[in-house]
């Protein structure tokens, strides 16, 4: 609860005037950059809205499947995210702000992205406008190229590819393939970003990560077996 405490105390803050990066800046530190990573959800979710020029209500259940928000809080989320939309500052200023905050390559930054694309694809569309908004934020989090394109082929179906989800290239060895997965599970496994002293929302991200990881690798191996020559006769 403390979390959305936090929030409505930053609700108050940005309609005395403070404007949202005042607000973040304040929460730059631990414990409080996870109250940061919220906002931050919430803020560029809502920049992320105004791209497409749209709000659907598939996008807020998708952000509630991220953060569990109590009754009482909604309004103040809901504050957060009406500033977010209107204010001036672009998106890439909040970008940019956060990934001084965690640092760049960051896993929490990775997880931000992927909570990001969750709720972009969550009314089954990916609209030029989001491809264009998480590419740029991608690159100011320092996660262009292969990490963007391993969160692309897990939630955009025309990019969907077991080979970029696990960041290999088509027709690599099963020991590579093997070994990519192995690395992979470990980098996301709950138990390690627990430990790491991620937000519990970002745990919850990397848990339904590493099941798409796994698909992808079961997909890939299953295909090596339906395609591999039969074992030689006996006798």
């Amino acid at each position: 609860m403390a979390i959305w405490s936090r929030i409505a105390e930053a609700a108050a803050a940005l309609a005395r005037g403070d404007g949202l990066s005042a607000v973040l800046e304040a929460l730059a530190t631990p414990p409080e950059r996870r109250v940061a990573f919220t906002i931050a959800v919430i803020a560029l979710g809502a920049k992320m809205a105004k791209a497409d020029g749209r709000v659907t209500r598939d996008e807020v259940a998708a952000f509630r499947e991220v953060f569990i928000i109590p009754p009482e809080a909604e309004a103040d989320a809901a504050r957060v995210f009406d500033y977010a939309r209107q204010d001036v500052a672009g998106f890439d200023a909040y970008a940019a702000q956060i990934a001084r905050m965690f640092g760049q390559n960051s896993t929490t930054l990775f997880n931000l992205l992927d909570g990001l694309f969750h709720i972009a694809l969550a009314d089954g569309a990916y609209h030029p406008a989001e491809d264009a908004f998480l590419r740029e934020c991608a690159a100011i989090f320092g996660l262009s190229g292969a990490p963007f394109e391993r969160l692309r082929a897990q939630y955009v179906p025309e990019a969907a590819d077991p080979w970029r989800v696990l960041g290999l290239e088509p027709g690599a060895s099963p020991d590579k393939v093997r070994a990519r997965w192995r690395a992979l599970a470990r980098e996301n496994h709950p138990d390690r970003l627990v430990a790491r002293g991620l937000p519990e929302e970002a745990v919850k991200l990397a848990t339904d990560r590493l099941a798409r990881i796994n698909a992808a690798y079961e997909r890939l191996m299953d295909a090596r077996r339906s395609t591999s020559p039969p074992p030689p006769r006996r006798g």
